[in-house]
């Protein structure tokens, strides 16, 4: 990456700070509480981070940040390594939002108890962020058992509500600032998208097609904690790549394949996501018509996201096309993102397999969200898929609320690639 380009990457400014602080004592208003306690998800959680210690502190995932309503955000780290990276990106002079004086290696039980006594908070009420789900990926909440009953224990007065939902509310149209950054993004997602199609042919395996897409993101300077990777002649699964979790030879690819993967790119804590799906010569004629479904959901996706419409409504947009076709979805058709929180509903297909009378329980995940109303800003996770005759084909990128419509920030993954080699 050469000087100028550095110079072009969005970065936050202090006016974005402070609105984020702004925005946190509008919800203690709300709220009618005195403070917050926010959990942060430990670092390197792989994809959908739970981060909201970082929406206010712009530092390192993995703090607990306390913020009183009179006082800046306290960040609570576990490690003295926290420490050492502000102590350095305070030398080059990197804009730091949180004083060293708000930063402690605390991030425990009494360490929050003592930041709320501190401030005589003992008998208040305090919104905390970490005690509800985050779907798709946290459906339970993610505090720990043991870390919160310890302050409960030790704070018998004071009391606690949870204030996720409103924290989500407040924060799924996004800013200027954090667009830009989310645009950036996307452009990466794209690259990643390009590198692994330019690899994809028969003889590589799984993890070239794998390799070549993160390293296109690691040049570019962002986070991407993984993806999911599946690929044969047909399949209706949804993962990562069995090679990542059971010691076995990543699979070599074959003329007729269709390889498909989705692509978490993180730059800045946004994430983009683009769903990758390339035929690697003649691909099934299932799989063709499954593609050509997957676009119609998401033409039927585009025109519903508009300012004005619901959650429900893109949601059922995009299912139509899928429907008419007699097909079913793996995994959601559109979620969202930046924070997540709503998800299109997805798995009831499963119980039609075959194999479906083997297993214990099939129960699929429902909707969720389906009454927010859409307001320029928000982003999501546009990714229809269709299973016809048990053959997947999935395709889609990141697409945002706009003032008069969608606005697609990538578009090389929104239909079915085919290999050049």
């Amino acid at each position: 990456m050469t000087t100028k380009e550095a110079t072009m990457i969005p970065t936050y400014s202090l006016t974005e700070r402070d609105r984020r602080w702004a925005l946190a004592r509008e919800l203690m208003d709300a709220e009618q509480v005195d403070a917050l306690v926010v959990y942060g998800e430990h670092e390197s959680s792989g994809p959908a981070p739970f981060a909201p210690d970082v929406y206010f502190t712009n530092e390192r995932p993995g703090a607990i940040v306390v913020f009183p309503r009179d006082a800046d955000p306290i960040s609570l780290v576990w490690s003295p390594m926290h420490i050492a990276d502000h102590v350095e990106a305070r030398r080059r002079g990197e804009a730091c939002w949180t004083e060293p004086r708000n930063m402690r290696v605390a991030k425990h039980a009494p360490g929050v108890v003592e930041v709320l006594k501190e401030h005589g908070l003992e008998r208040a009420a305090i919104g905390v962020i970490g005690l509800e789900p985050y779907p798709p990926f946290h459906f339970n909440p993610i505090m720990p058992y043991g870390l919160w009953s310890s302050v409960l224990e030790q704070l018998p007065q004071a009391t606690f509500k949870p204030v996720w939902l409103s924290f989500l509310l407040r924060t799924l149209a996004q800013s200027g600032e954090e667009l830009a950054v989310l645009r950036h993004s996307a452009g990466i997602g794209e690259a990643m998208a390009r590198a692994m199609l330019d690899e994809a042919r028969p003889g590589v395996t799984e993890a070239d097609v794998y390799a070549a897409g993160m390293a296109a993101g690691f040049r570019l300077g962002a986070a991407a904690p993984g993806m999911l990777i599946q690929s044969g002649p047909g399949y209706a699964c949804w993962g990562p790549p069995a090679w990542s979790y059971r010691p076995q030879a990543p699979r070599v690819v074959q003329d007729g394949d269709v390889i498909l993967a989705e692509v978490f790119c993180s730059y800045g804590m946004r994430e983009s996501q683009h769903q990758v799906a390339i035929a690697v010569g003649d691909v099934h004629p299932d799989v063709e018509q499954a593609a050509e479904v997957a676009r119609a959901s998401y033409e039927a996706g585009l025109k519903a996201l508009r300012p004005g419409n619901t959650f429900g409504q893109v949601v059922e947009a995009m299912k139509e096309p899928m429907e008419a076709a007699g097909g079913w979805n793996v995994h959601p058709l559109v979620h969202g993102l930046d924070p997540y929180g709503t998800v299109c509903g997805f798995g009831s297909g499963m119980r039609n397999l075959p194999e479906a009378a083997e297993y214990g329980l099939i129960g699929e995940v429902p909707t969720i969200g389906s009454d927010l109303p859409l307001v320029p800003g928000m982003a999501f996770a546009f990714e229809p898929n269709c299973v016809i005759n048990g053959r997947l084909a999935n395709l889609g990128g990141t697409v945002v609320v706009g003032p008069d419509g969608a606005d697609e920030l990538n578009s090389l993954t929104t239909t079915l690639l085919h290999s050049k080699r």
